[in-house]
């Protein structure tokens, strides 16, 4: 029996921008549970490929398979709702409203949404919104910010912002979260919280991880397996040392810094 199933299979994917392909022919299994880390070069295709399981681009070809279910032609609002969540590079916060505010924007279908039911169930309203609200509380004090939740999105630093963005995926049954360069613009110390933050998540809650990150030292202390993407495709996947130590991923980066160098002298 395996233990650890995979809880998301990408097959063959491809994406072109104008005629260049920016993902091409794209394999990969995430194993449920996991938090499997993306490197690669700019340019390699990791943001696409992110944007091709979200919902948020079209494949021209190839399969998204989630919990054995073929998600490759539905959008995101609705894989939202199936508990894949992605986060960005830029943080896309409600910058004029609170930390606890934002939290409790992210529940859809709330019954407040409706106009009738605010004339018709106010009694259901304010049940339904003490509950999120208690599940905000809950969040925020996971993560360590009770002294922020009051204070506008928008005065937040970097890495707070990037901790909100991480707290608005746990107000919702996240089943795999995917997360765009979490630890771009964040110092040390919040970083070194964030990390333990998605630790915390994935071996108390069961969250399944899929992170890009250029940070080896953050990939090594997070992620097993590494993929390695290059040129829009799988190089290598392996452990971190592995990865460190392949030579097709040594000669991948090395041989093109070097080339560069040559040419420019």
């Amino acid at each position: 029996m395996n233990l650890n199933p995979d809880i998301l299979k990408v097959e063959r994917l491809t994406k072109y921008f104008g005629g260049i392909a920016a993902v091409s022919n794209c394999s990969l299994n995430i194993k449920k549970g996991s938090i499997t880390g993306i490197i690669g070069p700019n340019g390699s295709g990791k943001s696409t490929l992110f944007n091709l399981i979200a919902g948020n681009l079209k494949s021209n070809s190839g399969k998204v398979i989630f919990h054995d279910e073929d998600i490759t032609k539905i959008p995101s609002y609705e894989l939202f709702s199936k508990g894949i969540l992605r986060t960005f590079q830029i943080a896309h916060e409600f910058t004029n409203l609170t930390v606890l505010e934002n939290l409790m924007m992210v529940p859809g279908n709330q019954s407040g949404e409706n106009l009738i039911n605010a004339f018709l169930k106010p009694s259901l309203i304010k049940k339904e919104e003490d509950l999120i609200r208690k599940k905000a509380y809950e969040v925020i004090d996971f993560l360590n910010l009770k002294h922020l939740a009051n204070e506008i999105a928008g005065n937040l630093s970097g890495g707070q912002k990037k901790l909100l963005e991480l707290g608005r995926t746990m107000m919702v049954d996240a089943k795999l979260v995917l997360l765009d360069e979490v630890g771009a613009g964040v110092n040390r110390t919040l970083l070194k919280d964030l990390g333990t933050a998605i630790l915390r998540l994935n071996k108390e809650k069961g969250y399944t991880f899929c992170m890009i990150e250029h940070d080896m030292d953050f990939i090594s202390r997070m992620c097993n397996p590494v993929i390695v993407m290059s040129e829009g495709s799988i190089l290598f996947e392996g452990t971190p040392n592995e990865v460190k130590k392949n030579e097709k991923v040594i000669e991948s980066y090395l041989g093109k810094a070097n080339k560069s160098y040559g040419e420019s002298n």
